[in-house]
């Protein structure tokens, strides 16, 4: 499930921390995994080991990120081929610096995943190593899996090739920087590749019948003696490279089912109670959803601008319950497709920030050469799923605690307001409310029919709690 982006006030510090110690998060790595990182981080692995290492400095690769990034796992290039395209791809070669069963690796199985926090993320790795040695950090040369993928001229996959190689990143470039130049019309060829190329995966995604998730950022900020909050809308930049990196990962996919072993990425096709409960969010924020129009299509119609379309997209992404990673060495089961991508998908591209990636990039390696995974990546993928589900359940914790607190400080200064809402759902005793205005998700003590107009009175709104708390009120 896609987890929401927050940017919320500074002052507000003291409560994230205290959501980190709740949980037992802590960014401190064992003194044996930090030593080993340092020790690693300066004798890189560059030399080749045998014949395996080619290198593609060659390729002037550059990478797109959030402003201040530096556990940057991919990096780019896009040229024209004929009348398509050909789109190199390199990923960070995790592999090369963290072997198996040693204390880095121990740490990182046992966190799954990179959790991030408003004013911190929690590493997956030592950073010594994931924000420095393995990053692909500009104008360093790198260690990592470069992919070669030609395209046709509707973006379609036509040839893929993958193999490890030394790159360097000539340009770590920013979202935003790439945004204003696309805007400003300054862009170069590389950015209006970028735009022209996601464009068409983005028309093949909806040809698919698949659907992508932009969910806009949650902002909380202090005006004045109160909290307010907002969203903002993602850069389309950021749609369009994200296009890009479903396109390595279905490639991925299409290698490893080839060669009869990997991991892949799936999700189950939506409920009809769960597509009920959704309608109903949409019509308490008077946004249409006609009963002929499908999931994707609705989202499609969905307006981040407005704070209704906002709060329906991150409703939305919610929906999306039941991911999961389903290893196999052999037969794949019948269900093994990713049913918001439409297609079969693998998780492959963020191996700084997601355990899975680099047993799944061993396997993708394997199939390439038409050989059978390591031994020690063999072993390891039963055990994948229970590891990033138990990961995944501590990131959605996070994600629902700043969430919380965030529509706690939005709303404490308006304690003893009433309120329009719709009944959304119901369950033993309580039903969940979708107010008009401000777009906030909450709950009643009564069991009402969904979809039931209601006005809620606020009695609650503490930061501390992080505590929100309505009732019914009378009708006006």
């Amino acid at each position: 499930m896609p987890l929401q982006r927050h940017r919320l006030s500074s002052d507000l510090t003291p409560a994230f921390a205290k959501i980190r110690t709740d949980l037992g998060l802590t960014d401190a790595f064992p003194a044996e995994a930090t030593a080993l990182a340092r020790r690693r981080a300066a004798a890189p692995p560059l030399a080749a080991d045998g014949n395996d290492r080619v290198d593609r400095r060659d390729v002037p690769l550059l990478s797109i990120d959030p402003e201040g990034s530096r556990d940057l796992d991919q990096a780019l290039h896009i040229e024209r081929r004929g009348s398509g395209y050909r789109f190199h791809y390199a990923i960070a070669d995790v592999a090369s610096w963290v072997t198996a069963d040693d204390a880095i690796d121990v740490e990182a199985r046992r966190r799954g995943t990179t959790v991030y926090c408003p004013d911190v993320r929690i590493p997956l790795h030592p950073t010594e190593l994931s924000e420095g040695a393995a990053s692909l950090l500009g104008e360093q040369d790198r260690p990592a899996l470069l992919w070669t993928l030609d395209l046709d001229q509707r973006g379609e996959i036509a040839d893929v090739h993958v193999e490890r190689a030394v790159v360097r990143n000539r340009r770590a470039l920013s979202y935003a920087a790439v945004q204003s130049a696309i805007d400003g019309g300054t862009a170069d060829e590389q950015f209006r590749l970028i735009e022209e190329v996601g464009r068409h995966r983005l028309a093949l995604e909806v040809a698919r019948g698949g659907v992508s998730l932009d969910l806009p950022e949650q902002v909380v900020d202090r005006v004045g003696d109160h909290y307010e909050l907002s969203y903002d809308v993602p850069l389309d930049v950021e749609s369009w490279n994200a296009q890009l990196s479903l396109c390595c990962g279905m490639a991925a996919a299409g290698l490893m089912i080839g060669a009869k072993c990997g991991v892949l990425r799936t999700l189950p096709p939506a409920d009809p109670a769960t597509l009920d409960r959704l309608r109903a969010h949409s019509s308490a924020l008077g946004v249409p959803w006609p009963s002929s129009m499908s999931y994707p299509e609705w989202v499609r119609t969905l307006d981040e601008a407005t704070p209704a379309g906002a709060a329906l997209t991150t409703q939305a992404a919610r929906t999306l319950r039941g991911s999961g990673y389903l290893p196999f060495d052999g037969d794949l089961p019948a269900e093994h497709a990713h049913h918001a991508i439409a297609a079969d998908y693998a998780h492959v591209t963020a191996p700084l920030r997601r355990l899975v990636d680099r047993f799944a990039n061993e396997c993708v390696l394997a199939a390439a050469a038409g050989s059978r995974p390591a031994p020690w990546v063999l072993d390891a993928l039963p055990s994948l799923p229970g590891v990033m589900a138990a990961a995944g359940h501590v990131s959605s914790q996070v994600d629902h605690a700043v969430v919380d607190l965030a529509e706690a400080a939005a709303l404490a200064h308006l304690v003893g307001a009433t309120f329009d809402a719709v009944v959304t759902s119901a369950n033993k005793g309580f039903s969940t409310i979708q107010l008009t205005e401000p777009a906030v998700i909450g709950s009643v003590p009564s069991a009402l029919e969904i979809g039931t107009p209601v006005r809620v009175r606020l009695d609650a709104a503490d930061i501390a709690g992080p505590t929100v708390r309505f009732s019914l009120a009378p009708p006006p």
